[in-house]
């Protein structure tokens, strides 16, 4: 479980670990600035950093003893204007992985010590500077690998989720202050909490919660993609539409059957989606154990998916191809499901369009000519709901907040049938505590030990 104890002074490395141009090693603590000072020295050789105000950058050398390790440039930051709210001092150095190494050392033999995983931002957490979910908002922004999630957590740790769920707990609070002051008069018989106005405020929060748990879904294609099989029979052109996607030769294209013997996949970002597409072995009777495997392999892929893009020959018969779709469709009822004619330059297009008319989700391409390729690629966009971020509206991508919001919305339901049911305020104001509890574990009013542990125990380093 990570732990910060707030009287230690801790270091590390701030910049990912290996060689490169510059190194930034990172100290926070009440000491952070007194060590540094230590081993510090300015080119005029009387500049103590003491004596330097806030947000200030300082030119010099960091010395252990006589001996110079590097010529640095020192940052520095007063707490509470720091990142963790503490003193914050940020080292600048050459990038050799031997001069960072002999810098770390030298601040923990000077009485620093290393930092746990998300220690800085635990600090900056408990100092006050965010809420949690800020805090993982930090995480996400860190991992976001496209367009969408990046703009998603860039938005989260600005405040506007907290903010929002800040605002829908105050109100809760308010209510559930008259309800437990009635408790206090509970023989008198009176009603501080006017109930028609708390319906009101009970039927806007619900509203909001639907929506926000709504958005997870699109929440998390955006935090962690689309997986996307790529299924059909041998030689259907499986890998030719991977590379034709990917433009790039990333899979082996034969015209031998059964060239793909085990799965591969690759990630492509498409308008700020990420899509990760797994190209599969060829689905036949086959008599190969290499192969049978590798076929084995595909239905497994296709349970992990959730899209489906089955690609046939369009040179084939037609009525067997529709057997195969109706068989592949039992297999795949809860996914998207996306119907490809391929080799459409060999084939009567026409003809093929009109045979599956009826066909839901169907298209023609040819994967070798990158034929209609983009329209493939249009379709999958239009998967994804983006709606929401393209308006900036909050969208939830973290799974720990979805199950509050769940738990949030469950409790408010219970009191808005309890309202109708006209139950007593003290049974009301029990689904009302839940609800604010839940509320207070995505922002950090509640905040078990272990909650905090798990949380920040994943983040890297130096952050």
């Amino acid at each position: 479980m990570v732990t910060s104890n707030k009287q230690d002074t801790i270091c590390a490395m701030a910049t990912p670990s290996g060689m490169g141009a510059i190194a930034v090693i990172r100290l926070s603590g009440q000491e952070a600035i007194s060590i540094c000072d230590s081993v510090f020295q300015s080119h005029n050789k009387s500049k103590k950093l003491a004596n330097q105000q806030t947000h200030t950058l300082h030119l010099g050398f960091i010395k252990d003893g006589e001996h110079i390790v590097d010529e640095v440039l020192v940052s520095l930051f007063h707490g509470p204007n720091s990142y963790t709210g503490e003193n914050v001092v940020e080292i600048s150095c050459h990038g050799s992985v031997f001069i960072q190494q002999q810098l770390i050392q030298l601040f923990i033999r000077s009485g620093a010590r290393m930092a746990k995983p998300g220690e800085y931002t635990l600090r900056a957490f408990v100092n006050g500077k965010m809420d949690l979910s800020q805090a993982e908002a930090v995480a996400d922004l860190i991992n976001s690998e496209n367009e969408a999630s990046h703009k998603v957590a860039l938005q989260q740790m600005r405040g506007g989720f907290s903010n929002q769920i800040k605002d829908l707990r105050q109100q809760l609070i308010n209510f559930a202050s008259l309800i437990e002051l009635e408790l206090d008069f509970s023989e008198e018989d009176v009603e501080f909490a006017d109930r028609t106005e708390l319906n009101n405020l009970l039927q806007k929060i619900t509203t909001v919660l639907k929506k926000l748990v709504d958005s997870f879904a699109v929440g998390n294609v955006i935090k962690n993609g689309i997986p996307v099989a790529i299924v059909g029979e041998p030689n259907a052109g499986k890998s030719t539409l991977l590379n034709a996607l990917l433009n790039e030769e990333r899979a082996i294209v034969s015209e031998i059957a059964g060239t793909t013997r085990d799965s591969i996949e690759d990630e492509l970002i498409i308008d700020g989606i990420s899509f990760r597409f797994i190209d599969t072995a060829g689905i036949r009777e086959t008599t190969d154990t290499v192969e049978s495997i590798g076929i084995k392999r595909t239905y497994e892929k296709i349970s992990q998916a959730d899209v489906v893009l089955y690609l046939f020959d369009a040179t084939d018969d037609v009525n067997r191809q529709k057997a195969e779709i109706e068989k592949l469709k039992e297999k795949t009822a809860d996914k998207k499901l996306i119907i490809i004619a391929n080799k459409i330059d060999l084939a009567d297009e026409k003809a093929i369009n009109k045979a599956f008319s009826e066909q839901e989700d169907f298209y023609t391409i040819s994967a070798k000519q990158q034929t209609n390729i983009p329209e493939l690629t249009t379709a999958l966009t239009s998967l994804v709901n983006t709606g929401a971020l393209n308006n900036n509206e909050t969208i939830v991508t973290n799974s720990r907040h979805y199950e509050a919001l769940t738990k949030a919305l469950e409790a408010i339901t219970n009191v808005q049938q309890g309202m109708e049911s006209s139950i007593s305020g003290d049974l009301l104001a029990i689904d009302i505590r839940q609800s604010l509890y839940h509320l207070g574990e995505i922002t950090g009013e509640v905040t078990p030990d272990d909650l905090l542990g798990n949380i920040f125990a994943n983040f890297c380093i130096g952050k």
